[in-house]
Order: structure tokens, then sequence, then C-alpha cells
């Protein structure tokens, strides 16, 4: 679990981040959490935006992808959202070190 320093912390970090993550009509797809896990392992955190077809929300995709990954949010605003899991892959130095 984040505390609100960390959250903070790599809110900063996704405003630089590309966003690689577009759901859309088809929502959270089998496929789309694949991605996102396969994302997370690569960077820890991920960009995505949800797109106006897509029926949900930009709070709803967040949650669900959340779980589908056990990632955690770290913000949506707008259409966009962040999520973060530490990378089990990348060596101790490539990873995001969080604040205490």
């Amino acid at each position: 679990m984040i505390n609100s320093r960390q959250r903070a912390q790599l809110r900063g970090l996704a405003v630089t981040a590309d966003t690689i993550l577009h759901v859309g009509k088809g929502g959270v797809t089998e496929n789309i959490a694949m991605q996102a896990n396969n994302a997370l392992e690569a960077r820890e955190i991920v960009k995505g935006r949800v797109l106006e077809n897509a029926g949900l929300t930009p709070r709803e995709v967040a949650e669900n992808l959340a779980t589908a990954t056990k990632s955690e949010i770290v913000q949506t605003i707008g259409s966009k959202f962040v999520l973060y899991r530490e990378s089990e892959m990348l060596e101790r130095d490539k990873r995001i070190k969080l604040v205490k």
C-alpha cells in the first residue's frame, strides 16, 4: 500500500510518462489487462487513457485494471489514469525508489 507522499512522487513521475494504454469501446478486456501487466513489469508505472466510446469512467477502468494486475491506482484525472506496481523482473537499481 502506498502512502500519500509516495503517491505524490509517482504522480510527478507520471507527468513525463507516455500514455501507453488506450481503453476503447471493448472496455477492460483480457488483452488490455495483459498489456497493462506486461507494461507494469517493464516500467512499474503505467499511464492509460479511456476513450469516449468506452462506456466506462476512468475510475472504473483503473479499478478493474488494478484488480486484474494486482497494482495500485496512483490517480485518475480527466480521461487518464495512472497505475503502479513494483516490478519483480527489473534489477533493484532500475526500480523506482519510493520515499518513506
